[in-house]
């Protein structure tokens, strides 16, 4: 067990030359360009030394699980010391520290002593503005320049928001000039406030939250956002807030983590441990209305946290944990087969680009592998991290982010 990290975030092992800042599709959300974790970056090379790839920078960080976003030359992440939470922009190419500003923190989750406190979300940059939710339930929209504070919205305090038992994870979303987030609880299971000045454009619907981030889809000519929340897979109009479509789906204890996993032919798949399973249900849209069909259910597959990834008509995912080992899965998406498990790699989290499917396993180890219905074929592994390395990876042109409850760090993959 890796003990979090306390006090004033390290700096960096300095380099004798700075590298380069990287060069690539910007990712700035969870999820990375498209929210899939899909990304268009080439040139990622499929073999590397025994130690793994070149280590661009390497700095301690406090704890926490909050995925890295970068754009251009910034990085910005959240991390947990004594007593605060702490939003920061590093330099993306050599991992100094450019900006931080702290909240006093004293929430505590239930699982603090054994995996830590948080922060779990992944920061969002819009435009001129970074836009971040805390573990107590904090929305923060900063100039991300500067991290001058620009205004602040309490979702648990003032708007009443589920308060889960540890804490509130999911990221927050942009959608034109709006910012939007679960919040739960009657009339406001998810809300949207204006980017500019933090007030609130909409609030609607009834159902409480989880830990799971929505995910913006695109059917036909129509927008909607599709959240997991507790009792349901909802899907609104981001314009308004309108209630498009519902599937049911109940996770025990509300513990449903991960995101939707919208495909190309209009099928969604949803998953958790804790008795919700694994369904995915066919969406078609006929005038203004969306229908949602149920394909198939299953009590077997289930996604304890991390992310599922789409690969053409295959889904992949770390399968179980609740008292039993993660088995690295691949299903027919339309079926629901399972085309193969591979005990040898248990709670992973990934990123797909260049033909290649970029894994770090909650033990640490990056691996390149080429997934299909037939296998998972390891091209490189190498230990880079150390346990609970949880954070799904974030990749920018051939610079891979990396991160677990103690340390930070850049590699070259290109």
């Amino acid at each position: 067990m890796v003990a979090p990290a306390l006090g004033q975030a390290a700096k960096p092992t300095p380099k004798s030359a700075p590298a380069p800042a990287p060069r690539g599709v910007p990712w700035t959300q969870w999820g990375g360009p498209h929210g899939n974790f899909h990304t268009e970056s080439s040139g990622i090379k499929d073999s590397w030394r025994p130690s793994g790839p070149p280590v661009v920078w390497k700095r301690a960080l406090g704890e926490g699980y909050s995925s890295p976003s970068v754009e251009s030359n910034r990085l910005y992440t959240m991390y947990g010391r004594r007593g605060e939470e702490v939003v920061i922009a590093a330099d993306a190419a050599s991992g100094q520290t450019v900006w931080e500003h702290a909240n006093p923190m004293t929430f505590v989750s239930d699982a603090a002593r054994e995996m830590g406190n948080g922060p779990y979300a992944s920061p969002l940059v819009a435009g001129d503005r970074l836009f971040t939710t805390g573990v107590a339930g904090r929305l923060q929209c900063f100039d991300k320049k500067s991290g001058k504070v620009l205004w602040t919205q309490e979702l648990l305090n003032e708007h009443r928001g589920s308060l889960m038992m540890y804490g509130y994870a999911p990221s927050p979303v942009a959608f034109r000039d709006l910012v939007i987030v679960p919040v739960g609880g009657r009339g406001r299971a998810l809300m949207a406030f204006n980017q500019s000045d933090g007030t609130v454009a909409w609030s609607r619907n009834d159902y409480g939250n989880v830990y799971s981030t929505p995910v913006l889809i695109k059917l036909g000519a129509f927008d909607q956002m599709a959240a997991l929340m507790d009792g349901a897979v909802i899907a609104v109009n981001p314009h308004n807030g309108d209630l498009q479509w519902k599937v049911p789906f109940k996770a025990d204890f509300s513990i449903a983590i991960s995101t939707p996993v919208f495909g190309p032919d209009n099928l969604m798949f949803v998953s958790s441990e804790y008795g919700g399973g694994a369904k995915v249900f066919e969406l078609k849209v006929s005038g203004q209305q969306t229908t949602a069909t149920e394909l198939w259910s299953s009590n077997r597959l289930r996604l304890h946290h991390g992310n599922a990834i789409r690969i053409g008509d295959a889904i992949y995912f770390s399968s179980g944990g609740k008292g039993s080992q993660a088995i690295l899965s691949a299903v027919d998406a339309r079926s629901g087969d399972v085309l193969w498990q591979q005990r040898s790699i248990e709670k992973a989290s990934f990123v797909y680009a260049d033909n290649k499917l970029i894994t770090l396993d909650q033990d640490g180890n990056l691996m390149i592998a080429y997934p299909s219905p037939q296998g998972f074929k390891i091209a490189a592994k190498a230990p880079m991290m150390s346990r609970l390395s949880w954070t799904p990876p974030v990749l920018v042109g051939t610079r891979l982010y990396l991160r677990d409850r103690a340390t930070l760090m850049a590699v070259e993959l290109g």
